[in-house]
């Protein structure tokens, strides 16, 4: 195999997979093989990587031997079922969904603010906050660092359709 990452992409066919392939890309991550995973719905489906055409494979315990990396943007109740076979077999799984954002054996991680919380990772999983907390807790890190802020009363308004 070419020097690199093996990374699977569940969810690859949704409009946040797609965000992540156009990532992996513009942010030149070592990808060796790519893995592009969905539902059976979706299987047979292609997408584009590298210029390549990728053909979509429906979710299975098999589909991630080998997978260095598995980015999930499925749904919790995906995330539920499939990540911790992806984590078993190997793989560090990164989950977007809010299904592991409670669980103390799951790192809470927003990168730019607490990258090395990603090392501890007991169940091979990292949690991603929802959005509206990404964005705030970025900006408020260079602040807490200067000044160490002690609370901080937040009020977000979400549209339900954000809840899937």
């Amino acid at each position: 195999m070419a020097e690199g990452l093996k990374v699977a992409v569940v969810g690859a066919t949704g409009m946040v997979g797609a965000e992540m392939l156009r990532v992996l890309e513009q942010r030149a991550c070592p990808v060796a093989e790519l893995v592009p995973g969905a539902s059976a719905r979706s299987a047979g489906k292609t997408v584009t990587f590298h210029g390549a055409e990728h053909t979509v494979v429906e979710i299975a315990p098999e589909v991630f031997e080998g997978v260095d990396l598995a980015l999930f943007s499925a749904g919790g109740g995906t995330s539920r079922e499939w990540s911790p076979i992806a984590a078993s077999k190997g793989a560090v799984v990164v989950d977007n969904s809010s299904a592991f954002r409670a669980d103390p054996e799951c790192p809470l991680v927003v990168p730019e603010v607490n990258a090395d919380a990603a090392a501890n990772r007991p169940k091979g999983i990292i949690a991603n906050p929802n959005c509206s907390t990404i964005q705030m807790v970025v900006a408020l890190k260079p602040l807490h660092d200067e000044a160490r802020l002690k609370r901080v009363v937040v009020a977000t308004y979400q549209a339900i359709s954000g809840s899937g």
